[in-house]
């Protein structure tokens, strides 16, 4: 379910405290050593006869995946995601991200190294909430974001790189794969102060690189991404539509005008509910399943903004790796685009994204005649 708010950089170096409290720095840098000292290597499980056998053949996977990482879509060959550590907790972190009651533009954190960024991560659950409960006294609207991995951009590969964690260790083999690829992708190219080109390029990613780890994969593999990506595929586009709407509908409302002004907050909650009726059709024809209800019913500006930042500039990437024909020239012109100003790579990318869609349009219509 979480798929789309995975990953990131969350501020734990003491070069990114300068910006931000005291109190935020400690439970940072504290929280991210008490995860390290955690881990252990993949071998020491393997060979600790209390390691529970399911346990032993999830790691032999992911030792599997980690190397295909390396050997077929050339991400780096380095410490990360070689120990694993059991957190005792359903996430890795919670980000906190809030966005205006009359836009879909997320507020930002600003941090000498990282840059700005849309979102505040916590290693506690209940100070992300206190943040959140506060941001909210200021008139923002708000959500936690429970996410199961992070990335520390290569930066810590010399204490033992990033670790794999119970977080996410059980999740289907596909999805699995997914994520590393995605979070090794971030120590391959990241531009200080744009979400949005950081996570559309580690999305991208992740969905080609899925792609090849399932060309090899089993059949039953195959079966059972074909049944989750096809539900994530059906929610994404029925979200999308949404924040279409409700950005065209803020557009039209004026920066000037009443946030808590009647029509404004009367075709909003027209909109979220139709995209509530939806959402419950499509449930329907799931046959009832529910990963997506946690995020629906706490719908709202945050919580599209979020989505925005992992999906606007990712078919933009998309097109450009076909067209750079192998990962590592794929790699290339990613980082020639990060050293551009940042409307000029996202105009790039968007260029791209035009691209894909009308070549999909004109495959749609020859296949209708």
């Amino acid at each position: 379910m979480k798929r789309w708010l995975q990953g990131g950089l969350i501020a734990l170096l003491p070069l990114l405290a300068g910006c931000t409290s005291v109190g935020y720095y400690w439970q940072s840098v504290s929280g991210h050593l008490s995860l390290m000292q955690a881990a252990r290597p993949i071998e020491h499980w393997l060979a600790d006869e209390a390691s529970p056998p399911a346990l032993k053949l999830r790691l032999q996977l992911i030792a599997r995946i980690r190397a295909f990482a390396s050997r077929e879509l050339h991400l780096p060959d380095n410490a990360s995601y070689r120990s694993y550590a059991d957190l005792g907790r359903p996430a890795a972190v919670w980000n906190v991200v809030a966005a205006p009651p009359d836009s879909l533009q997320l507020q930002q954190w600003c941090f000498p190294v990282a840059g700005c960024v849309t979102y505040k991560g916590y290693f506690d659950e209940a100070q992300a909430r206190q943040e959140a409960a506060r941001l909210a006294g200021q008139g923002l609207e708000t959500a936690v974001m429970p996410v199961p991995a992070y990335s520390t951009l290569g930066w810590l590969n010399w204490a033992g790189g990033d670790p794999l964690l119970n977080t996410f260790a059980a999740y289907p083999e596909s999805e699995l794969a997914r994520l590393i690829f995605h979070e090794l992708a971030h120590q391959v190219v990241y531009v200080a102060g744009d979400t949005a080109f950081n996570e559309s390029f580690a999305t991208s990613v992740e969905r080609l690189g899925g792609q090849a780890w399932l060309a090899q994969a089993s059949d039953a593999v195959r079966a059972e991404h074909a049944l989750i990506d096809g539900r994530r595929r059906q929610w994404r586009h029925l979200a999308l539509q949404l924040r279409r709407e409700l950005h065209s509908l803020y557009q039209s409302h004026g920066q000037g005008g009443d946030p808590k002004g009647p029509n404004l907050q009367q075709a909003r909650s027209s909109a979220h509910q139709g995209f509530v009726r939806d959402y419950e059709a499509l449930k329907a024809g799931w046959g009832g399943y529910a990963g997506y209800d946690r995020w629906v019913a706490g719908l709202n500006n945050a919580q599209l903004g979020a989505l925005a930042e992992y999906e606007d500039l990712t078919p933009g990437f998309e097109q450009l790796w076909h067209s750079a024909g192998n990962w590592p020239a794929f790699y290339q012109e990613v980082r020639r685009l990060a050293e551009l100003p940042k409307a000029q790579r996202h105009a790039a990318l968007q260029r791209g994204a035009t691209r894909v869609a009308g070549d999909k349009a004109r495959l749609y219509s020859a296949q209708a005649k």
